[in-house]
């Protein structure tokens, strides 16, 4: 066992061991380690009004500010999402303002699930996209099957070229499953990385957050000890996992099967486990129906928003909600 798993470990167990005595927050209380709450304000689209939608179940947003990096953009920000289910297909909707609306881009899906001579397969879905200011250029990442996120790069963030494979369940021993990644810009002493990626993969037939570590944000090597488990949180499954900085620490924000998103602080260096409790509690009622899932974050004018995947499996939107 190495010195991160055993300062891990024993963060583990103190987490745990707090957990117990935990009130965990209701939709009105103080979220944890200080973030704020967030009220659902509606959705960027109508979703009944989508020239695309094959399934009725759209997942995984991920917006990005795009006014300050190419020029004469569709709009300032751009909302990546896709269904889920056979075809999928990556999608993009366009903004002015994070608090909507979004309109369409009407030649969706971006990215569909052949890609000659690339790939065939059943479908791809969850988008999350990343900008590299050293080369200029928006990284695509999404999976299909679910054993496979693959990777692809833009200038403009609409018109990708195809660069790879870039994790798989044969990268990380024991994993049935490697799919849902998101890339930030975080690096860990020692490993002489510039990111991380943070994905979800299923060993033992349990949902679990992995996470792995590049200088380049294509080639990666990944840690085979699950990142953050679910039994802290009495959760079975978890996933959908977001970085998210603050304190002068790291945290992993991520949903699991109850409907909830959780929060837990691993630490700057990823060398600690300390679940902290429910990081957003799901509207009763329409659109989330008990189940809020996938955050991605934003800022604009000041004001802090979540992107967030809202709605039972099969037949969930994208929502908005914004601090208070």
């Amino acid at each position: 066992m190495n010195r991160r798993q055993v300062l891990r470990g024993a963060a583990l167990a103190s987490g745990a061991a707090a957990l117990g005595a935990l009130q965990l927050p209701s939709p009105a209380s103080a979220a944890p380690a200080g973030f704020p709450n967030y009220q659902y304000i509606g959705t960027p689209f109508t979703k009944s009004a989508l020239r695309y939608n094959p399934t009725n179940e759209l997942i995984f947003p991920c917006i990005r500010g795009v006014y300050d990096k190419i020029s004469g953009g569709l709009g300032r920000y751009y909302l990546y999402y896709a269904p889920h289910n056979a075809p999928g297909g990556i999608c993009l909707a366009y903004g002015n303002s994070l608090g909507g609306p979004f309109t369409e881009y009407p030649a969706n899906p971006i990215v569909s699930n052949v890609w000659s001579p690339h790939y065939s397969v059943s479908h791809v879905s969850s988008p999350h996209v990343l900008w590299s200011p050293a080369n200029s250029k928006f990284y695509l990442y999404f999976h299909g099957e679910n054993s496979t996120t693959r990777m692809a790069w833009s200038t403009d963030g609409v018109h990708f070229t195809y660069f790879g494979v870039v994790l798989s369940t044969a990268m990380v021993p024991g994993t049935t499953e490697t799919s849902y990644a998101r890339v930030f810009e975080h690096a860990i002493a020692g490993l002489g990385n510039t990111y991380v990626m943070l994905f979800m993969g299923v060993t033992g037939g349990t949902r679990k957050i992995f996470w792995g570590w590049s200088a380049d944000a294509k080639t990666w090597q990944f840690d085979p000890t699950p990142l953050v488990t679910p039994g802290p949180d009495d959760q079975v499954d978890i996933s959908g996992p977001h970085l998210l900085t603050r304190n002068g620490t790291a945290y992993v924000v991520y949903h699991g099967n109850s409907g909830s998103m959780f929060l837990t602080e691993v630490g700057t260096n990823f060398d600690r486990e300390i679940h902290l409790g429910v990081f957003h509690t799901p509207l009763s009622g329409a659109p989330d129906s008990g189940r809020s899932a996938a955050p991605s974050f934003g800022t604009d004018g000041g004001v802090q928003y979540m992107f967030y995947e809202a709605g039972p499996r099969l037949s969930a939107t994208i929502a908005v909600a914004r601090a208070v």
